[in-house]
């Protein structure tokens, strides 16, 4: 006779999977305790050892080295959210669905949630109890229609379900760039400029997801980046200023939850980029912020109609949180700087902190630029003062000095800052002036190049729009460290360059090492 499942009891055992975001667990078809058929027909468990919880997605095995008769094994996530040691026995049972979930079908029939639904709904996710499949109904289910309170709704909920800081200055500065841009690497510019004028601005920034590089990845080639709460809050004290990843402070955890889905699901409607970007900046602190609309043909914005619509998304949001929001478009027709991938984009921004002949014009004036009207928050400062000063931080030093203080606060970095061995350039077949240039094709072959991964991995690039090119004259050189990554960027290459010359997809020449 066999056990009831409600009160069996398997060993913990560490199985070695990484398996993302989601909690998974495994029994034996064999199992001692548990029929593996009885739970054929749950898709989840639940794992109970006193007061702790965990639900999990099932899979059953017959391969004793990752569960025994007696074991359960868990996956490198679920082992270390449970958090009890190999041998515990705990409890196992068919997981009862979140109660949150009939509001995700309410949504997903077109009615509208209240407060209270929403926030049980992140709790939920939060607390990861949904599936993928159960976040991706949610997500579908929003993107059809969301209401301004479900909005606000969902934004305030995000931001309360983690870590919330609170600083002791009245101004509290923050910029965010919706992305899309490759090397857009502004904020490790503009933090040191506005932290050495002395306004706070504690910048938790998040690594790429289909990027490749994000400011935490990038600035990871200079300094430590998983800093805690209140060593965090230690740095900011002594610089005024940080650059850290956000996640490891626990910023509005579900948003996190939410992005793993959202990116391959290609989801990314207005309305849930805002309440990301928002329920980040308020569980933050911030308390004037500065949003950055790169607008191009292959940005995430295409036109100047689609940015206003999301300024007003973004001001209104702001407006309900009492936060002082300014939204600018900038130009998102072509990649900022010289470099695509961290190590390449660090070296662009040290270079522009440096004041270096060579260094990128275009990062250097979009950085003064978004520096100055956060400088402009200050009331001690005279209106349309904020570029001089900005400029003036940069071409003395005193920014550069602000970043090295706070590097030198973070921390040395463990990672390799040497760029990939293995190179190749990408020629213009024809002569021509570089027309346009392909954002999303050359973070795509950044990335096949193995970036972020590879901190060194990446695209250096010799021409934007409007430079002139003759044939066999590289438009860019692509950096790898192992063969196959080499191959494989080098055929995405072949593909499409990414560069239009005189109107045209250029085609590439050739390649070479």
């Amino acid at each position: 006779m066999h056990p009831d499942p409600s009160r069996s009891q398997l060993k913990i055992r560490r199985v070695h999977l990484d398996t993302g975001r989601e909690n998974v667990v495994v029994i034996s078809r064999r199992s001692n305790a548990l029929r593996a058929d009885i739970f054929r027909g749950f898709s989840r468990v639940e794992l109970r050892l006193d007061d702790k919880t965990l639900l999990a997605t099932l899979l059953i095995t017959d391969d004793d080295a990752l569960a025994a008769q007696d074991e359960i094994g868990l996956s490198e996530p679920a082992f270390h959210r449970f958090a009890k040691p190999v041998g515990t026995l705990v409890t196992v049972a068919p997981a009862t669905p979140p109660e949150s979930l009939e509001a995700v079908r309410a949504k997903i029939r077109g009615q509208t949630l209240d407060k209270a639904e929403i926030g049980a709904i992140i709790n939920d996710l939060a607390h990861f109890r949904y599936s993928d499949m159960e976040i991706a109904a949610f997500l579908i289910g929003s993107a059809s229609f969301i209401t301004s309170d479900e909005l606000l709704a969902l934004t305030g909920a995000m931001a309360q379900a983690g870590t919330q800081l609170v600083w002791p200055d009245p101004i509290v500065v923050d910029k965010h760039c919706i992305g899309g841009i490759p090397g857009n690497r502004t904020s490790m510019v503009v933090v040191p400029i506005v932290a050495a004028h002395g306004l706070p601005i504690p910048k938790t920034s998040s690594r790429a997801i289909t990027s490749p590089a994000g400011t935490a990845d990038t600035m990871e080639v200079l300094a430590r980046v998983n800093v805690g709460v209140e060593e965090m809050k230690s740095i900011v004290s002594s610089c005024n200023g940080c650059l850290i990843w956000g996640g490891h402070v626990n910023l509005s955890p579900a948003d996190d939850v939410l992005i793993s889905v959202e990116r391959p699901l290609s989801l990314d409607t207005r309305e849930q980029m805002v309440a990301s970007i928002m329920s980040k900046k308020i569980a933050a602190g911030s308390t004037h912020l500065l949003i950055d609309i790169p607008v191009g043909p292959t940005a995430k914005v295409t036109n100047a109609i689609e940015a206003m619509r999301l300024r007003k998304l973004f001001e209104f949001v702001g407006d309900r949180f009492g936060r002082a929001v300014e939204v600018i478009t900038t130009d998102g027709r072509q990649p900022i700087g010289n470099g695509i991938g961290p190590v390449l984009e660090a070296n662009d921004v040290m270079a522009v902190l440096g004041n270096d002949k060579d260094a990128p014009r275009d990062l250097r004036e979009k950085s003064l630029r978004l520096a100055a009207h956060l400088l402009e928050y200050d009331p001690k400062l005279r209106g349309g003062a904020g570029y001089a000063r900005a400029r003036e931080l940069l071409e003395s030093g005193a920014a550069l000095k602000q970043m090295q203080k706070i590097i030198d606060a973070q921390g040395p970095s463990k990672c390799c800052t040497e760029l990939g061995p293995s190179s190749f350039e990408v020629k213009a077949a024809h002569d021509g002036v570089v027309s346009g240039i392909d954002c999303l094709r050359l973070n795509r072959l950044a990335r096949t190049a193995g970036a972020p991964l590879d901190k060194g991995a990446g695209i250096r690039l010799f021409k934007k729009i409007g430079d002139r090119v003759e044939q066999g004259e590289p438009l860019y050189r692509v950096y790898t460290f192992e063969g196959p990554e080499r191959d494989l960027a080098a055929s995405a290459a072949q593909q499409g360059t990414g560069y239009v010359i005189n109107g045209h997809e250029a085609p590439q020449s050739r390649t070479s090492s």
